[in-house]
């Protein structure tokens, strides 16, 4: 089965009514979601696309209880909250698109889920994908990905959509791909992620699209010293050109004090032998030479 989401995944929708939550509401039913309820306070009552929508998650709950997934659409201020009472209510897989949110909010929160033992996903992030199973929980664009037996787990989106898209039209397929967030502190990490691929029976090799700052890539090539390689990974470093104290693009991609380098993350991948792209469509020709159940 899929990691994450899959055929069994019913959605809440928490900011189903803003201009993002209703756009993507539609895009994922489209797809094949299957979207019970939303919720937007003092908006109980309305639809949206077919889906209707309650004041709180409580009341989406009582009244769906099979719903076992949330996706967060609300704005910054009012996300953190949107997050605890989802937890609150019992769900136990969140994804959160909010970007914005305050780091101490983000630590004291995914705290909090651990304790509850709820899957975060994000925030800031583009949200997770099954092709196989026609189930998206997120605003990845699915002309990009086709069903196969490729993992991947991004920290960047865009980069996501276009390596995805390479693969898809080499002939290399996906089982499920994870957008973890952009920012320093994220729910899921590399780890995380990796581990539920080596795990996964539909999943033969792993793609990890990292970038500059933090250590996430670094820490999971401890984690892969320890283990080993079960599976094939694959992987490429966005940012080699990026000045040292400057942020490119989210908050979590910055070089500071020597840390967080390209070239580091490189190393510490090549040392535990992952080979990393020196672009991102040379994750093909890696592919051709690693994954060789593909075309």
């Amino acid at each position: 089965m899929p990691i994450i989401v899959d055929r069994n995944t019913v959605l809440l929708v928490q900011g189903i009514t803003g201009r993002e939550g209703s756009y993507h509401t539609e895009v994922m039913l489209k797809y094949g979601t299957r979207i019970e309820a939303g919720t937007s306070p003092g908006k109980g009552g309305m639809n949206v696309s077919g889906v209707p929508v309650y004041n709180t998650v409580k009341e989406a709950i009582d009244k769906h209880p099979n719903i076992n997934t949330s996706i967060v659409f609300v704005p910054a201020p009012f996300a953190c909250d949107a997050v605890y009472e989802a937890i609150d209510a019992g769900i136990k897989r969140i994804v959160v698109i909010t970007e914005g949110i305050p780091l101490h909010d983000e630590l004291k929160l995914i705290s909090y889920a651990k304790l509850k033992g709820v899957i975060i996903v994000g925030p800031n992030c583009p949200g997770v994908i099954s092709p196989g199973e026609r189930v998206k929980v997120g605003i990845m664009p699915e002309r990009s990905f086709k069903p196969g037996y490729i993992g991947i787990v991004s920290r960047s989106g865009t980069l996501t959509y276009e390596i995805s898209e390479a693969l898809s039209l080499a002939g290399f397929g996906q089982s499920t791909v994870v957008g973890i967030g952009g920012d320093p502190i994220t729910g899921l990490d590399f780890i995380d992620v990796v581990e539920m691929f080596f795990n996964d029976v539909d999943t033969m090799g792993v793609v990890v699209v990292g970038e500059i700052g933090g250590d996430a890539e670094e820490r999971l090539a401890s984690y892969i010293k320890s283990v080993g390689l079960r599976k094939p990974i694959i992987a490429f470093i966005a940012g080699k050109t990026a000045p040292p104290g400057k942020r490119m693009g989210h908050a979590g991609a910055i070089i500071s004090m020597g840390m967080g380098s390209a070239e580091s993350k490189i190393k510490a991948f090549e040392s535990v032998g992952i080979p990393v792209a020196s672009t991102p469509m040379q994750i093909v020709e890696l592919a051709r030479l690693k994954f060789r159940w593909g075309v």
